[in-house]
């Protein structure tokens, strides 16, 4: 099983020693108009093309594999603002303060042509711990706004947990939709 650092799909979020309270007061608010944008073009909904490509022709085009990374990132900096992980307001092609990074895969060497077809359905486990965590994750933001709020920090066991789950949902993500790997992504925050 691989580690966080090998794994092909990484993420990592600075932690901010100081957040706006203005800002997270109204952070639901001021989130709508990229949450949008980046609820109408995610990464996940072009998995079918990316395992067509994969099965049929045997191959990753690296222009659709960059278009795929960089919309994935900018999803994950939506997601790291709504969750009041940054004070950053997302930038579409900017890197700020989180760190997004998917590995190239060589078709050849590191993909089988017909796990694209079933990959999504081996990851079952995996969606079933994560709708768990994402739950966490809603209630741990409640206690991370009002912790901002009264003392301008999120609490950092409260930050280091979303951040995990995060960098969880990369992986499978990357596994399952992305198909960068065919390394079953670990049960792991790290």
């Amino acid at each position: 099983m691989a580690t966080s650092q090998s794994y092909p799909a990484r993420l990592d979020i600075d932690y901010p020693d100081q957040l706006d309270r203005f800002t997270t007061f109204f952070r639901l608010i001021w989130v709508i108009p990229v949450a949008i944008l980046a609820g109408l073009a995610t990464a996940s909904q072009l998995w079918f093309a990316v395992a067509l490509m994969i099965v049929f022709r045997f191959r990753y085009p690296r222009w659709w594999f960059d278009f795929l990374r960089d919309l994935t990132r900018f999803s994950t900096r939506v997601g790291a603002y709504m969750l009041l992980l940054t004070d950053q307001y997302p930038h579409a092609d900017e890197a700020q303060s989180v760190h997004l990074e998917i590995d190239y895969p060589d078709v050849d060497k590191d993909l089988n042509r017909w796990l694209p077809l079933v990959k999504w359905l081996l990851a079952i486990p995996h969606y079933l711990v994560l709708a768990v965590l994402f739950i966490g994750v809603f209630f741990v933001s409640i206690i991370a706004w009002f912790a901002i709020l009264f003392t301008g920090r999120y609490p950092r066991g409260l930050f280091d947990f979303t951040v995990g789950v995060f960098r969880w949902s990369l992986r499978v993500e990357a596994y399952a939709f992305l198909m960068v790997t065919d390394e079953y992504p670990p049960f792991s925050l790290k």
